[in-house]
């Protein structure tokens, strides 16, 4: 029974969450004018949720309907609530950053950098741990009810499904915020990034909260069911009596591991946050090391199965570097970019894009050798305890990528609020090390979601086999595993240019909206006349919601279209060409998005001319080329695969019974 390490250190995570968040919240939340602003985006963000939600609603029952008649009931029911604990931790994230941010912007101005640091980083920590400790034990209690991890793939769907909704809705959302404020504000006005005369800053903040909190956390919590999912049903398939739980006891042990990491972390004065960051990250990494090692000594594990734990957390460290090297603002790769808009926006693009794609080799390496050396180590089920090995550690990771958001937003109550340029120079402190974490984040989210994939494959295949005898292949020249191939890469390519239109036509319209203000508006520019936030609110919100129901439909009735037409080999090629081309395009989006944003950061810190110079101009058109990239299309890639992978070997029963070409 030592499973049930899994449930007890998920409810452990739970509690300290809950008690984080009551410590964020007890701190003091500033002026009146902050608590206004506090308000505002808090408001926003709110609205948004509980509109996708009622979208998302419709949508859960419609399918949970599908699945309880076409499958059964225990997979219907399951789904529902893989949607319910996703949103649960999507919300809980994105109602701490809204608190957080306000509070780390005026305990920044009454105690500088140490008294703001912990505020922002512990509102973090609450999204962190609350997301790995609902998962585990939402997995935790199906198994103990069902006994079949075949269950869990009901909830981890559920999840995906939600996290799809929250990627692609949230991250349009964001990103016409962010793109019509800067284009607007920087490049036609020349007003500051969070200047309160600017209409869209509200949405642009309250973005940051749908986008990078709610949106990531449902990411990585999606991500890490399917990868304790898949890794179980390898395990069982296997059978020997222990596999198919040791992903439960190495998950709970993560979740130790990230606890101690969270608590580590210290800024003090004069500190560097980013510094701090990272030595979170190092501390949860070597304990879930030890105490994995430990575990298999003492269960009597074989030694294999924890060096492919370990590969795959060292293939998500290196993933992660890589992405720092070529985002990180003092990186030559930045640098260069930056120094290239002094040319104009046409070769800061380029620039940025080279470098994106040259970043793209190392990632796929650090996968391809992890991947190779996990399977050498224990077969199929070594591939799947290597994405569980990268994910173990996510309560840290989701940490760190939450107080980004919280930062960014505490740095733009501090400019609207007038606390003045000392409070403004810590908050960015804050922020800078913020951006790097997402950067790193988004890394290891994208790493997880391939070697999840291909857990994922693995586990389609285990599926077809124990439904029907006989193992299927993906062998290229057979044609139908060939035609598979080739659509399956189609579907990422077109995904991405679905979900980049529908964020260029709702910037769109909000830039007009902008533009109508400021000319209508009387004394706005003067600072006198007040903005009409609620509008650009209101069209970000309506805006997200219209681009993202087709991107849905589109990602799932294609795959049920390819398995019910072309059958299960097909169906399989389609996935094996998703998974390759979704790993590459996510890889090169948001390292080549993170790029173009930390570029325009460098040339406003003052190299190149600084703010409101011709190459400042051209590195803000860069950074809004990167922003869909970064944080709409790259990120909902990993669902996209996720989703895909799950929706397979769900509806593998009926494929194998109904499609119109049999095994």
């Amino acid at each position: 029974m030592e499973w049930l390490i899994a449930p007890v250190s998920s409810i452990l995570s739970i509690l300290l969450g809950l008690f984080l968040f009551s410590y964020v919240t007890r701190k003091d939340s500033g002026t009146e004018r902050m608590r206004e602003i506090a308000g505002a985006i808090q408001e926003g963000s709110r609205s948004f949720l509980k509109t996708e939600y009622t979208y998302l609603a419709v949508f859960v029952a419609v399918m949970a309907v599908i699945l309880s008649i076409a499958l059964n009931v225990k997979i219907g029911v399951t789904y529902v609530f893989g949607t319910i604990c996703s949103a649960l931790a999507g919300v809980i994230g994105m109602e701490i950053a809204v608190k957080a941010n306000v509070r780390t912007a005026n305990a920044a101005k009454k105690g500088g950098l140490s008294s703001a640091f912990p505020i922002a980083f512990r509102g973090g920590a609450v999204m962190g741990l609350m997301v790995v400790g609902l998962a585990l034990f939402g997995i935790s209690l199906i198994y103990w009810l069902t006994g079949d991890p075949e269950i869990v793939l009901g909830m981890s769907i559920g999840a995906s499904t939600l996290t799809l909704f929250m990627k692609a809705g949230g991250g349009i959302y964001t990103k016409t915020a962010d793109i019509a404020a800067d284009l607007v504000g920087k490049v036609e006005l020349g007003i500051p990034e969070d200047d309160p005369r600017n209409p869209a800053v509200i949405a642009d903040n309250v973005g940051d909260n749908v986008g990078d909190c709610a949106g990531s956390g449902a990411d990585l919590f999606d991500s890490y069911i399917a990868a304790v999912m898949s890794a179980m049903i390898l395990g069982g398939a296997m059978q020997i009596a222990y596999l198919e739980t040791v992903p439960l006891v190495f998950s709970g042990l993560g979740i130790i591991s990230s606890i101690i990491g969270v608590a580590v972390v210290r800024v003090g004065k004069g500190g560097d946050p980013g510094k701090a960051l990272n030595l979170g990250t190092y501390v949860t990494c070597i304990l879930f090391g030890i105490l994995t090692f430990a575990a298999t000594s003492w269960f009597g594990y074989d030694l294999k199965i924890w060096g492919a734990t370990v590969v795959g957390l060292m293939a998500g460290i290196i993933i992660g570097m890589t992405s720092d090297y070529f985002t990180s603002i003092n990186r030559p790769p930045a640098v260069k970019t930056a120094e290239a808009a002094q040319t104009g926006a046409a070769i800061n693009i380029l620039t940025g894009f080279s470098y994106g794609l040259i970043s793209v080799f190392p990632a796929l390496l650090g996968i391809a050798i992890g991947s190779a050396v996990a399977y050498a180590l224990y077969g199929v089920f070594g591939v799947g305890m290597a994405a569980v090995g990268m994910l173990a550690i996510a309560g840290t990771i989701i940490a760190g990528d939450a107080y980004g958001p919280i930062g960014d937003n505490a740095k733009g109550i501090a400019e609207m609020s007038n606390l003045g340029e000392e409070v403004i120079e810590i908050t960015d402190q804050i922020d800078a090390a913020g951006n790097t974490t997402k950067a790193i984040t988004k890394g290891f989210a994208i790493g997880a979601a391939g070697l999840t994939a291909l857990a994922l494959l693995a586990s389609y295949q285990e599926i077809v086999k124990s439904l029907t005898g006989r193992t299927i292949g993906f062998d290229l020249m057979n044609p139908l595993v060939m035609m598979g191939v080739f659509i399956g890469m189609a579907i990422p390519v077109v995904f991405s240019a679905m979900i980049i239109l529908g964020v260029s036509k709702n910037a769109f319209r909000m830039i007009e909206e902008i533009r109508r203000q400021f000319r209508e508006i009387p004394g706005l520019m003067e600072g006198t006349g007040r903005p009409d936030y609620a509008a650009c609110v209101n069209i970000a919100t309506k805006g997200a919601l219209r681009e993202l129901m087709p991107l849905i439909i589109f990602s799932i009735s294609t795959t049920l279209i390819v398995g019910f037409v072309a059958g299960v080999r097909a169906l399989a090629g389609y996935l094996s060409g998703a998974i390759f081309s979704g790993f590459f395009l996510a890889i090169l989006m948001a390292n080549a998005g993170g790029l173009w944003d930390n570029a325009k950061k460098y040339v406003e810190s003052g190299f190149f001319g600084g703010k409101g110079s011709d190459a400042h101009k051209a590195a803000v058109i860069g950074d809004t080329v990167g922003d869909p990239f970064k944080d709409t299309a790259g990120p909902s890639l990993n669902t996209l695969v996720t989703v895909i992978s799950q929706i397979a070997s769900l509806f593998a029963p009926l494929i194998i019974a109904y499609a119109l070409i049999g095994l």
